[in-house]
Parts: structure tokens; sequence; C-alpha cells
């Protein structure tokens, strides 16, 4: 059975973010003055009295509205509405019940589904404010006091939310899920691609930047195999980031590249690799993540039989850093070669994953050895002695030798090229840590 799912609602700027926050015992949602700064839907896991279930923020609901990302908001609120099996709509005590909280209250009696009220800002302690009795008013029941900043309140609501939980029964055992964050600049279809994925508007799509901001996690199962995809807001240039919640986007998007297992670079077709596309590779890269390149808008170029080699070339030239990220030439207006994002992300996946035994690496670099030299310098050679595996994602690898200062960088690169065309190891960036005798660990 699938876990329960929370659904936390309500207008613009009742603290539903704060809430959200709270209740996930992390920051996980941006936070800020400013009505309409969660767009998409957000989630995490809770447990609370035993039970494990999930939550999802959403933006502000507006009722009554003509603009384009308040309408968006609205839709994805909905979908979290639907998909809920316990919704909480949260008020405020300041403004006490505003013609939105009626409207939003009224939508939400007409669904079907369980609705827990909470009045939000009730940060005193001691006797309620006697102003929480006018939100029976709404009809949805005890109103239930909360202080999303300081966490009173907060088991009352969760008490409240469980009571409503289908019985218990024996969940299945989460399967391990892949998790691919999709990064790169605004504007360059990162959110058309969880969408077309997903066949629905699962995340805003409009044609200005910064319409994303949060770090939106999708999961995703099908033949291919379990995914969490992790769309990320557009990261612009430093000297470009004015905005205090464009630098929160900024901020998760670098945290989505920290927790994630691949990252898929996405770039324009028509603009090429940009100054800023090599920074943002270079962010996966430094944090040593497999990675698949993904060209995107390939239907808006004029191509002949030779354009995707060039393009390809020219994409390994600017990146001339990260060689082992495959490439990939999608649209995802259309949806050419999208199907390939899966197979790459499990290859690039199990590459980064892999073991290989000492022998079998030792027998590579006495190979290697005996193709080409040990350097020497002023009569004294480099003697490498044996190398071993010491981790995954990336793979990490340790040799030994007599003198650390011999053993040149192009020497350890030619090391790597040996072991490269010995295991494949495609589409993820290797660490290699060299070790004098004697040296302690």
């Amino acid at each position: 059975m699938n876990k329960p799912l929370v659904a936390i609602v309500g207008r613009p700027n009742v603290g539903k973010s704060y809430l959200f926050n709270r209740l996930a015992g992390r920051r996980l949602s941006i936070v800020e003055d400013t009505p309409g700064v969660t767009r998409d839907r957000l989630y995490a896991e809770c447990e609370w009295l035993g039970r494990k279930f999930d939550i999802v923020d959403t933006g502000g609901i507006e009722p009554n509205t003509d603009n384009e990302i308040l309408l968006f908001m609205r839709e994805q609120a909905m979908l979290a509405i639907d998909a809920a099996t316990v919704i909480v709509l949260v008020t405020e005590i300041g403004t006490g019940i505003t013609a939105a909280d009626m409207d939003v209250a009224s939508m939400l009696q007409r669904c079907g589904k369980p609705v827990v009220l909470a009045v939000n800002k009730m940060d005193s302690i001691g006797p309620n404010d006697p102003g929480i009795y006018e939100f029976y008013n709404l009809g949805l029941g005890d109103p239930i006091a909360v202080s999303a900043v300081h966490g009173h309140g907060t088991g009352d609501l969760l008490d409240a939310c469980v009571a409503h939980f289908p019985p218990q029964e024996e969940l299945e055992a989460e399967d391990e899920r892949i998790k691919v964050a999709v990064i790169g600049k605004p504007n360059v279809g990162k959110s058309s691609l969880i969408n077309y994925i997903l066949g629905e508007k699962r995340v805003i799509v409009a044609d200005m930047p910064g319409t994303t901001r949060d770090a939106v996690d999708t999961p995703v199962d099908n033949q291919y195999g379990s995914y969490l995809f992790i769309d990320t807001a557009g990261i612009r240039r430093k000297s470009k980031v004015n905005d205090r919640v464009e630098r929160f986007s900024v901020m998760r998007a670098q945290l989505a590249i920290e927790r994630c297992d691949v990252c898929l670079i996405m770039i324009d077709a028509r603009e090429g690799v940009t100054e800023q596309d090599t920074k943002i590779a270079g962010l996966a890269h430094e944090a040593g993540k497999a990675s698949v390149i993904i060209v995107n808008k390939w239907d808006l170029i004029e191509k002949d039989t030779h354009t995707m080699d060039q393009m390809r070339k020219d994409v390994q030239r600017d990146l001339s850093f990260m060689p082992y990220a495959p490439i990939l030439f999608i649209s995802c207006l259309t949806g050419q070669r999208t199907g390939r994002i899966f197979e790459l992300v499990n290859f690039v996946n199990d590459q980064s994953s892999m073991r290989i035994t000492t022998g079998m690496l030792n027998n590579v670099l006495a190979d290697a050895q005996a193709r080409q030299q040990p350097p020497t310098d002023k009569g004294r050679r480099l003697k490498v002695y044996y190398m071993t595996q010491t981790g995954v994602k990336p793979p990490h690898f340790v040799i030994f030798c007599n003198s650390k200062e011999l053993f040149h960088f192009s020497y350890q690169r030619y090391i790597e090229n040996r072991v490269r065309a010995a295991f494949g190891l495609e589409g993820t960036p290797i660490r290699i840590t060299i070790r004098q005798k004697g040296e302690q660990e």
C-alpha cells in the first residue's frame, strides 16, 4: 500500500512553507515573507505515532485570479488535493477569516476528503487568542492553534491527521530509487523534461527565467526502474543574482547536486555550451556525480548529415574536463530520444557504483607500468607498489608508492585512462588518492 499523503494548502502567505519545514524537521521549502514564493509541489517524509507518511507543500491558492503563475500554482495545489489522504487548511490568526479562506474552505468541502483546520501564527504561550473561535465559521470542525515558527500545536495537528489515516497495513519495502538532479541555466527546458517524462504538468513551465524556485522531487516508476527526479531552479551567474529568493533557489540547486546519484546537465542546442554551462557542469564534476549531458531543443536546429557529430565535438571540446559523460540530443517538445534518458541514467549509475577487486586493479597497474615506465627525477624513479578501491559514487582508488612528489599528475592521468580502458567507468568521474609508503591513513 502507498504511504498516506498529507497536503498543506491555503491562501498565500499564511505560513504553509514554515509549517512544512517544521513537520519535515529540516528546511526544504524556501521561506520568505513574500506571497507566491512556493510555486511547485514539494514532498517530504514524516513519522508520527509510529506511522510513516508523506507531506506536500503547495503554492498559495488564489481562487479568483488571471495571473498566469498564480493559475499554475492553483493547478498544482489541486493536483496535491486530488492525491491527498488528508488535507491541512492553513489560515492565520492575524487577518482572521478572509474571503479567500472562505472560498478555499468551500472548495475543500466539495472534494469530500478529511480536512484538518490549522490556525497559524498563534505564537504566544498560554490561553488561546479568542479570535480562534471565529474560524468555526469555515465549517471545517475544531480549529487547531499552531505556531509554525515555534512548533506549538504541531503535535495536536499531527494527531488529528493520523486519526484520518486508513488502518495500517504491512508496507512493502521501499525501493531504492536512483536520485536524478536536472540542472542547467534558466529556460533550457528542465521543467519541460520532467513534465514530458511524467505525462502531466507536475512542475510549472513558463517562458520566463526564475519560474522554478525550489528543488522539486518527483518519484517516477516505469519499465526501466524507480527514480526520484529533482527539478532545480536555473543557475545564473552570481553577478546576475540579486533577489534573496533566487539566491535560496541557487542554493537549493547546489544541494540537489550534492544529494543526487546522477546529474542531467541540460544545454540549449541553439546556444551551444556557454561559460555558465561550463560552470554548472563543473559543479557536478567537482561533486563526483555520474553525469549525462542533455542537449535539448534539438528540433529547433537546422540539420544536415554532419550537424550532430559537429555539435558533439563542440560539446566535448568545451566540457573537456568531463570527457567521460555521454551526450544525448533530445527535444522535450516532441519527445525525441527522451526514452534513452532512463537507459543512460541506469548505465552511468551502475558505472559509478562499480567495485573492482584489488587483484584486477593491480593486473591493470602492472600492465600500465610495463607499457610506460614510471617517471624519474634526479636519478630517483617512482615505484608504484599497488592500487586498491576504497569507495564508490564516484569510484575512489588509492595508489601506494615510494614518493608522492615523483607521482606527476600526467602519470596519474595515464593510470586513470588505463583503468577506464580496462573497466569502462563511463559517465562517472574517478577519484585517485596517492599515498607514499609509511604514510598514515
